[in-house]
């Protein structure tokens, strides 16, 4: 995809709970970028992977949305953000004081300057080495027993104190979460991400 480094497809923007990972439960506003290349079967963001369905917005229309909420917390997620260059936008974000958090599969080279690296790396179009190495935080979904061979696989790669979650895919819920805790109990180098969000009913 090539954008104008100042412009970006945007599916959705929006203030609320981090459901996820290392930050959740912290307040945070969330810009979606459209347009992804993963196609992970299971995606609960279909809709995102057209970048073309989308409106275009410059930096400083996302920057005034942000700029009407209290937290300093951006997250940069998708999509694949990092289909884009966001050198610009991460440059703006900073300079108004705001921290970056973004989530990514780690299949694109990372353009841009952010303060947490959650790192998804799915199976459908594995992750660069460079953005495994770099991930402050390795969060692998679990669909099938042998997406946790591939979370080891990763997790390999990561460098010291890199923050190792598995997390149950919604659809498989109630097969996947007794299968992580049972790992998590004989691995305990990894914890649990459960979506949170969608327990407590936010976006």
């Amino acid at each position: 995809m090539t954008e104008a480094p100042a412009m970006f497809s945007v599916m959705e923007q929006f203030y609320t709970i981090q459901g996820e990972g290392y930050n959740t439960g912290k307040a945070a506003y969330f810009i979606r970028l459209a347009g992804c290349d993963v196609g992970c079967v299971w995606c609960d963001v279909k809709e995102s992977w057209d970048a073309d369905l989308h409106p275009v917005l410059t930096i400083d229309a996302l920057l005034s949305n942000i700029q009407k909420h209290p937290a300093k917390n951006v997250v940069i997620t998708g999509g694949e953000p990092a289909m884009y260059d966001l050198t610009l936008l991460t440059n703006a974000l900073h300079e108004n004081g705001y921290n970056i958090w973004i989530e990514t599969s780690g299949a694109h080279t990372l353009k841009g300057y952010f303060d947490w690296i959650c790192l998804s790396p799915k199976k459908f179009k594995a992750p660069l080495q460079e953005n495994l190495e770099a991930a402050d935080e390795l969060k692998v979904v679990v669909f099938n027993r042998s997406d946790l061979e591939w979370a080891e696989k990763n997790a390999a790669l990561t460098k010291n104190g890199c923050r190792l979650y598995l997390q149950p895919e919604h659809g498989k819920f109630e097969t996947s979460t007794p299968l992580i805790i049972d790992y998590v109990k004989q691995h305990p180098q990894w914890q649990i991400s459960l979506q949170t969000h969608k327990i407590i009913q936010v976006p």
